[in-house]
């Protein structure tokens, strides 16, 4: 039996998913971190986190993996205490362009993926009347983006999960949030062209970027027994960019 108080990341490996890893390390959690492609990412984190972080291959989208992750989970550390669903891919496409494999593969990691998580935690932290689950979301969730249909309406659907749960689970001591990131540095903010990129930091009324280790440390205080009266509740981590 683990004494440690256990955390799962998802998409745990590179850019959020890994800030917030290093942050419940920091926090004194041992850290199950998933990752689906980034091997290389991987093999690095395991190096530099060996006694602290165990590093799981596991596409969140298949349903049996998901299965066997906490099944493996269970029974190495016999516990389950915060769940963070991070992992989250795009395939953007202006909606009219956009094929029903782009829809589905965006679908079926992104809220699917929370789903099938959230399924196989949230009856192992009712047995103890404990349980953080943070859920990833995004501003675009909240607000649309072009080009983001399919990711939009996946962290859309991820807010309302989050709502639903809270409800649902608050009695058994579970708390449900979620956290709404605006544009962060990020690989997938580096990638764009740097006049759109200056463009949009005009648009933000902090004018920067936030950091991967700003969204992580919102994480880190959800899923601490400080923020035991807080659930069903959006974060917003976005510099200003939307205020509701």
């Amino acid at each position: 039996m683990q004494e440690k108080p256990v955390a799962v990341v998802t998409g745990g490996v590179r850019g959020i998913g890994r800030a917030i890893a290093e942050e419940l390390v920091e926090e004194g959690y041992h850290v199950v971190v998933t990752y689906c492609n980034s091997e290389g990412q991987a093999e690095k984190m395991r190096e530099l986190f060996r006694n602290k972080v165990d590093i799981k291959r596991a596409d969140v989208s298949n349903q049996d993996e998901v299965d066997t992750l906490f099944n493996d989970i269970m029974e190495h550390y016999g516990r389950l205490d915060v769940l963070v669903n991070n992992a989250g891919i795009t395939q953007d496409k202006t909606f009219h362009k956009m094929g029903a494999n782009e829809w589905h593969q965006v679908i079926d990691v992104n809220l699917n993926g929370t789903f099938y998580c959230c399924n196989r935690a949230i009856p192992v932290m009712r047995e103890k009347n404990f349980g953080r689950i943070i859920n990833i979301s995004s501003i675009v969730g909240q607000k649309g983006n072009f080009g983001q249909a399919n990711y939009a309406a996946s962290k859309a659907g991820m807010l309302g999960l989050t709502k639903t749960l809270a409800l649902e689970n608050a009695v058994k001591g579970i708390t449900v949030n979620a956290i709404c990131p605006g544009f962060i540095e990020t690989d997938m903010v580096s990638a764009i062209p740097d006049e759109v990129k200056t463009k949009i930091q005009d648009e933000i009324p902090m004018k920067r970027f936030g950091t991967a280790r700003e969204v992580a440390r919102a994480v880190r205080f959800l899923a601490s027994r400080d923020a035991a009266y807080i659930t069903g509740q959006e974060l917003n981590i976005n510099g200003g960019l939307l205020t509701h």
